[in-house]
């Protein structure tokens, strides 16, 4: 087999690893065996079939170990019974090698770029000229992609976008990191590249690779990401020219200026284009219809659930990309078997819970309607109807399409939670079990044989882009922002009148269980800009946005000062406690509950005495905001064996050179 480019012993250094480390994690590129490098990427079939490979970069079905909708655990939305470092104050650690910090996906992309981009501009690749300029639109689109990741782990970041030679010092000279502004400007750049060659539905016609309105969402992502950074971090060593700012020490960043003059013109700039890409998405796509109630025989339906637990999602307008499963081809996963258990040990939590409205449009603790959280049934009855669909409720019929078999693992009727299970797979880790991902079809339980598709993008989250991007900007709502949210709203069977929300809200209430109730530290004083929060919160529920939006609005420094208990359904001097009886063990050498002295509340995370429980709940150090630079990084960068000040790679706030090291704040 042919190889193009071969990245060789000594640049192993910019892609994770040090320059003495061995060869043998190489960077390949290889044609087919039937083609010469030299004619590679000459033809339209070329193109797709290398684009094709870069679509691992979005989050799917085996992202992780939950799944697309466990990727909110361990955040204040979803709870697993396993705590993360992040949230303790000494394990987590700066990484030996490894890491974040690594270029070998965007060299693949940029070695396409290289070659491709020229070869068509001079007329050199035979095909379909639209389907090359698509192909080519989408390289432009996962380097974007690829970016992104890097500014959301790392902050300021290398801009390469050249296959560079194997010189040590060229690659130390490569790896000077930009300020994440400029990161956020190049990302936003290749993003109009991409709208510019993109088509506006992929070739395939079903949704299965990037189109214009996929990179116009990505484009509304990245631009509301920085400007939220930039003004919840400002003044900060996290945002460049800010006090402390890591990059300041670096010759090559002397000087340095926004481009748009100011930080405040930054953000003016990064909303503006949040707007206008967000508007492009969601005015060209509807939402999915919601019959309001939960089908329970074949010949009910309601395309809003169906639509996160389907086979075949290209007939949904709401879904911008998706992928594809299938059993024949062994590209399967487990989802639909988790919706129908336990959701592989992740759990909806109290504060999740706590966040959806009542039906009505008023927070619970303003509604007479609200019947308490004594039974799974009493806390669902008369909630915001995503609640109801989405949260599952003992008795409610789980399969009624085809029959079990030896293969399948599922609950054909809900059952009770098994808080107690100690199988992975089956325990409900907090009592409340979320529905996304499910289908009734009980063929698609096979345990690792589901082939329901994934949603990559859907076009809601440009509406609450749209809407957030609008106050922060001009701090109140246009029609088109209030158009977005009603429309929201009304799909989800909740009161349309945000106001009315609005009106009710007591954000001291609302502190208890929603992180995004704060940013740096300090309760909102403005009851529409959590609102906003709020609502992206229950519209994205599971789907992976938590963490992002978490930092993005500096809502986590409260955990430096008030640790914080990750909680469930109320276990004690409820209904549920008679559910399990002589079950519940919370003292003693091997308890299977957490202790009914500390909280009415299932505690997950400390059913044992350990780091959690230990420490007094989680907490927060503000270096955890970004990941660190790995020490293999500065060493193969810098000539000096300890100390490394000559290397042109900074490390990020609070954070050591030295592997092994926790943040110091």
């Amino acid at each position: 087999m042919n190889t193009i480019y071969k990245l060789v012993c000594i640049s192993l250094f910019v892609t994770g690893m040090s320059f003495f480390s061995g060869c043998n994690d190489f960077l390949d590129v290889e044609p087919p065996s039937d083609i010469t490098p030299e004619n590679y990427l000459s033809e339209e079939s070329h193109l797709a079939a290398f684009t094709i490979n870069r679509y691992e970069v979005f989050a799917n079905h085996w992202s992780g170990s939950y799944g697309l909708y466990g990727l909110d655990a361990n955040t204040d939305n979803q709870v697993t019974p396993y705590y993360n470092s992040i949230f303790t104050e000494t394990l987590h650690h700066v990484g030996l090698s490894g890491g974040d910090w690594d270029f070998k996906e965007i060299y693949n992309i940029n070695y396409f770029l290289n070659i491709a981009v020229p070869r068509w501009r001079n007329g050199e690749i035979s095909g379909n000229e639209t389907n090359i300029k698509h192909y080519i639109g989408e390289m432009y689109f996962f380097r974007a992609a690829q970016y992104f990741n890097k500014l959301v782990a790392l902050g300021d970041f290398p801009i390469i976008t050249t296959v560079q030679p194997t010189i040590k010092e060229e690659l130390i000279e490569a790896s000077k990191r930009m300020p994440r502004t400029e990161v956020a400007r190049f990302i936003i750049n290749d993003l109009d590249s991409a709208t510019l060659l993109l088509s506006p539905k992929a070739p395939d016609g079903r949704k299965n690779r990037v189109s214009l309105h996929a990179a116009q969402l990505l484009k509304s992502r990245v631009a509301l990401f920085e400007a939220s950074w930039l003004t919840n971090f400002r003044n900060t060593p996290f945002v460049p020219n800010g006090p402390g700012w890591p990059g300041a020490d670096m010759e090559y960043n002397k000087g340095y200026q926004f481009q748009a003059g100011s930080l405040e013109e930054e953000v003016k700039w990064l909303l503006d284009q949040c707007l206008k890409a967000s508007a492009e998405v969601a005015d060209a796509h509807t939402l999915t219809a919601n019959t309001y109630f939960l089908p329970q025989s074949p010949g009910e339906f309601n395309p809003y659930i169906e639509m996160y637990g389907a086979v075949d999602l290209s007939g949904y307008d709401e879904v911008l990309l998706w992928k594809e499963y299938s059993r024949g081809l062994e590209l399967v996963h487990s989802v639909p078997s988790w919706a129908a258990t336990g959701n592989a040990s992740v759990g909806l939590t109290r504060g999740m819970i706590d966040g959806f409205l009542m039906a009505d449009g008023l927070p619970t603790y303003a509604s007479a309607e609200y019947q308490g959280d004594n039974s799974i049934e009493k806390v669902v009855a008369g909630r915001d109807g995503r609640m109801q669909l989405f949260v599952k409720v003992p008795g409610q019929l789980n399969g009624y399409i085809s029959e079990q078999t030896i293969y399948t693992k599922g609950h054909i009727t809900e059952p009770y939670p098994d808080i107690l299970n100690g199988a992975g797979d089956d325990r409900y880790a907090s009592g409340y079990a979320c529905r996304k991902g499910w289908n009734p079809d009980i063929d698609q339980w096979w345990y690792m044989n589901g082939y329901t598709g994934c949603i990559i993008f859907r076009a809601t989250e440009a509406y609450l882009n749209y809407i957030e991007a609008c106050y922060l900007l001009h701090h109140s709502l246009d029609d088109k922002a209030t158009n977005y949210w009603k429309a929201i709203r009304r799909r989800g069977g909740v009161e349309e009148d945000f106001m009315k929300t609005v009106r009710a809200t007591d954000l001291q209430k609302e502190s208890a269980g929603d992180w995004g109730a704060y940013t740096a530290g300090a309760l909102l004083d403005d009851p529409v800009l959590y609102n906003i929060r709020r609502e992206r919160r229950i519209e994205l529920m599971a789907e992976g946005f938590r963490w992002m939006d978490l930092k993005r609005w500096r809502s986590l420094d409260q955990m430096k000062t008030t640790p914080y208990h990750l909680e469930g359904f109320k276990l004690w001097n409820s209904e549920m406690t008679d559910w399990y009886g002589d079950e519940l063990v919370d003292s003693g050498s091997d308890p299977n509950v957490s202790p009914r002295s500390e909280s009415d509340y299932l505690r997950p995370q400390e059913v044992h005495s350990g780091v959690i429980r230990d420490q007094g709940g989680l907490k927060w150090k503000m270096g955890h905001y970004l990941n660190p630079v790995a020490a293999s990084h500065f060493m193969a960068s810098s000539e000096q064996t300890e100390g490394f000040t000559d290397s042109p790679i900074y490390q990020n706030p609070y954070w050591s050179k030295s592997s092994a090291q926790p943040a110091t704040e």
